[in-house]
């Protein structure tokens, strides 16, 4: 049962993640040989296009409220790459397996990207573009970083993984109104931005 920790550490790296989680998979599993990553993840046209998105997501999330923009869009595909890798884990264990692991992948893939898109709302209400930055950097890091360790270690990471997850809802928690500040300024940011985009056609 390697497999459901490795799923619920993937699902919680895609929240922050995804394509960083799926293209450290697919390397590691296609250049270290690692029999655990599924083939599938190992596919050239995809890790080409984890690698591209990946890239644009590095930048992109660490421009304060770009970040959060690109959040809303990844609102959808952070927890359908968490569903996938764990249905994809799942292999040829049964439908049920994989209803399980999908499961488990998606749904701690929403958790996982709801705290970082609320926490990254309570940072952009910083002035300073450090801490934002910092905070990308970080994520970014430790989502590659803890995928890496799941692929050796299955159940140490998904304990670490676990108790990441849980020091994030507790500081959502605490910052609920810093949060709450953040979106409005978002939405502050979003409507100039719209404004002078009219302004310009």
């Amino acid at each position: 049962m390697e497999v459901l920790p490795l799923a619920f550490t993937s699902g919680w790296a895609s929240g922050l993640n995804a394509y960083a989680t799926v293209l450290a998979l697919g390397l590691l599993g296609r250049f270290a040989g690692l029999e655990a990553v599924p083939e599938a993840l190992q596919r050239t046209d995809l890790l080409i296009v984890a690698g591209v998105l990946a890239l644009i997501e590095f930048f992109a999330d660490k421009i304060p409220y770009v970040d959060t923009a690109w959040d809303g869009i990844s609102t959808v595909l952070r927890p359908v790459a968490g569903a996938t890798i764990g249905a994809l884990l799942a292999g040829t264990q049964g439908d049920l397996m994989m209803v399980a692991l999908a499961a488990v992948g998606g749904v701690t893939a929403l958790v996982s990207h709801l705290i970082k898109a609320g926490l990254r709302l309570a940072i952009n209400t910083s002035p300073e573009p450090v801490t934002n930055i910092g905070a990308s950097v970080l994520e970014d890091s430790t989502a590659v970083g803890v995928t890496t360790l799941a692929i050796l270690f299955p159940v140490p990471a998904a304990i670490i993984a676990g108790a990441l997850l849980l020091i994030g809802i507790i500081v959502a928690a605490w910052a609920f109104k810093r949060i709450l500040r953040g979106w409005a300024a978002f939405h502050r940011w979003y409507a100039k931005r719209t404004a002078d985009a009219e302004m310009s056609t």
